[in-house]
């Protein structure tokens, strides 16, 4: 398929001369460096600590161990735009499996239209003391997923918490708890960082045990980010567990096409 029919196709000079009328129409919001208009007011999230629309989304380098290789932002900036969320496998609430009944179907959509080789798909678990290859083998055959197609990257930091500080430093996601033990009864849900206005009802405390009885609780938000291959953000979805609040598995999968420059 032709790739990057809008980015591509046009020249820098180009794309700010048509963001420029644009941003004249619309009160100067448009962004030159985004395909997508920008989000309504309530979508913009301005406190949220992570990028939301227009802003570079940051620089990570983060190893794939199904692949078995590693995997960073460079690989995808001036190539395609990627699409990315953030969960761990042992989510027992059906918060995380949303996320990725978003991305299968992205999956789906992609490989159905011919543009599965112009995105990526992004999965970054902050459990990798459990996620390791083998379970995320098994997690995608249960989901449909299918990890080995070159486009989908299960990411996996060193532990836990790297994984942490990875989330909360890097993407400015916020994420607290972890590893705790049910014999005490108590966990570790002690943030690092993460922004004071994030809203709570975007957020999800999740506990989850293993079979010798260790306990990991993890209070974390659902928010899948589409960037473009500019490296730039264009839409962040911070309640995608939630159809009734957020956006739906389809509009994500129209925003991805525009993202990517699919022809209708």
């Amino acid at each position: 398929m032709e790739r990057r029919t809008y980015l591509g196709s046009l020249g820098t000079v180009g794309i700010t001369s048509v963001a420029g009328c644009l941003g004249d129409l619309l009160g100067g919001d448009s962004n030159p460096d985004t395909i997508l208009d920008p989000p309504e007011e309530e979508a913009q999230h301005a406190d949220y600590s992570y990028d939301t629309y227009g802003e570079e989304f940051p620089s990570f380098s983060l190893p794939d161990p199904i692949a078995e290789e590693t995997v960073s932002r460079d690989d995808f900036v001036d190539e395609r735009p990627f699409v990315i969320t953030y969960f761990y496998a042992s989510c027992p609430d059906g918060m995380c499996d949303q996320l990725m009944q978003h991305f299968r179907r992205i999956q789906e959509d992609a490989i159905e239209s011919g543009y599965e080789d112009d995105v990526g798909l992004l999965a970054v678990t902050f459990d990798p003391d459990r996620d390791t290859a083998d379970v995320l083998q098994a997690y995608s055959a249960e989901r449909g997923i299918e990890p080995e197609t070159g486009h989908w990257h299960f990411l996996r930091p060193e532990d836990n918490e790297t994984a942490k500080t990875v989330l909360n430093e890097s993407f400015g996601l916020p994420l607290s708890g972890g590893k705790g033990t049910s014999d005490s009864g108590s966990t570790n849900n002690t943030s690092d960082t993460g922004s004071a206005n994030e809203t709570v009802a975007n957020e999800s405390t999740n506990e989850s045990s293993d079979a010798d009885g260790t306990e990991y609780t993890f209070t974390h938000s659902a928010l899948v980010q589409i960037v473009n291959e500019r490296g730039i953000v264009e839409r962040a979805y911070p309640k995608a567990h939630d159809q009734r609040e957020a956006v739906n598995t389809q509009v994500m999968v129209e925003d991805t096409r525009t993202v990517v420059g699919v022809d209708e």
